[in-house]
């Protein structure tokens, strides 16, 4: 992109992106002919103008914790590739299970037979247009996570974005893809959001702390993404949705398979995330992550053996 197209996306002045690249703060920047051009996928460079302060997270596991997880990702990865149409099942199923369960936690309700309905094309009488939308839009959100990992794509704020506008498709297209310009509350929780206007900065310091959260293990990585993201809660609505695009972005990169949190375990999750963002604990809640990659790990070593 140019650096036109790149002040649109980032929503900082061309001249100040001239003296990023200058000050050599813009990855992949490379100047041809008179013109520069940066890499799509190039993370919006934090403004080093603002105070960053790391969190101090709470994880009280053993490292072994990890152990039965990862040796069942170690065995499914050793019977690779699966069989075509196994893979296409599991596969569907995921979208199915994910689409479903994710917009139950929301309040969508369609039943997981309704959904795979909709899914397939048919409308089901007395359930509104919105309900139907959020199974169609779900799913390409999910098609268009999938895509992401298949080309190792960054997680970035245009993609976080772009997962967003997906889920909001003909929802809400004024909010779609676009940070809230207004004050929100969490249902149900005790933190409260960041204030509006401080939300492009906050998503700022997230993907910059993302980057040094290597030290973790992938699923608690996976974790803290949904975690931080949700404390900021950077949109009007659509959060919880995209927090748990964004916790598989993370997971699925590192070869783990899609963590779905059912939604009868809605009651648990809310209580281990609110938690994690009032006292930065995430113990409870990694070990709910943990517990549902085991349950579809076991679910693909039982089909396949």
């Amino acid at each position: 992109m140019q650096i036109k197209e790149a002040s649109e996306k980032w929503n900082i002045s061309e001249r100040r992106i001239r003296q990023l690249i200058q000050d050599g703060r813009i990855d992949g920047a490379e100047k041809i002919g008179i013109s520069w051009n940066i890499p799509d996928d190039t993370n919006k460079p934090i403004d080093k103008r603002v105070k960053d302060d790391e969190v101090d997270f709470k994880i009280n596991l053993p490292e072994e914790y990890f152990k039965e997880v990862d040796e069942k990702l170690a065995i499914l990865n050793s019977k690779r590739p699966l069989a075509k149409e196994t893979l296409k099942s599991l596969e569907k199923n995921n979208i199915l299970d994910w689409t479903y369960n994710s917009n139950a936690i929301e309040g969508n309700t369609l039943t997981l037979r309704e959904t795979k309905v909709v899914l397939e094309g048919i409308t089901v009488g007395g359930k509104s247009v919105k309900e139907h939308l959020e199974v169609i839009n779900h799913r390409e959100a999910i098609l268009f996570l999938e895509e992401l990992v298949k080309n190792d794509s960054a997680i970035t704020e245009w993609n976080i974005k772009n997962l967003h506008a997906l889920i909001l498709k003909e929802i809400d297209n004024d909010n779609a893809g676009k940070y809230r310009l207004e004050n929100v509350l969490i249902s149900g929780a005790s933190q409260v959001p960041v204030d509006y206007v401080k939300v492009s900065e906050e998503m700022e310091k997230l993907i910059y702390r993302y980057k040094n959260w290597y030290k973790y293990h992938p699923l608690v990585r996976a974790a803290l993404l949904h975690g931080e993201f949700v404390f900021i809660h950077p949109f009007v609505d659509g959060n919880g949705r995209t927090a748990r695009l964004l916790m598989n972005f993370e997971a699925m990169k590192k070869g783990y398979l899609p963590i779905i949190i059912k939604a009868d375990l809605k009651a648990k999750y809310y209580d281990s995330l609110d938690k994690a963002m009032v006292e930065h604990d995430y113990t409870d809640f990694i070990k709910l992550i943990v517990e549902e990659e085991n349950k579809i790990l076991d679910k693909y070593l039982d089909v396949i053996k």
